[in-house]
């Protein structure tokens, strides 16, 4: 299994916390493009046209409801690329 399979995995398996370069690396993958804060802002926004967009804290662990919304938008993607 991959590097990315496992990361893919791991976030299916509803993990109780990840990092935010792992949340990154999957958003950019999936074309969606990010966004540095301003004016001291520690959240980084995703987005991509025709997706729901991401607001992502920079700090690590990730919380939960955060993974939640991201398994979300990936079934979305993933339903998406399907049809």
């Amino acid at each position: 299994m991959s590097k990315w399979e496992k990361l893919l995995q791991k976030l299916k398996n509803k993990p109780a916390e990840m990092q935010f370069e792992e949340m990154r690396k999957i958003l950019l993958s999936y074309g969606y493009e990010e966004r540095q804060p301003k004016g001291g802002s520690s959240h980084y926004n995703f987005r991509k046209p025709g997706s729901m967009p991401i607001t992502l804290p920079r700090h690590n662990p990730i919380p939960a409801p955060y993974i939640k919304q991201l398994r979300k938008i990936i079934e979305e993607e993933d339903k998406k690329n399907e049809e």
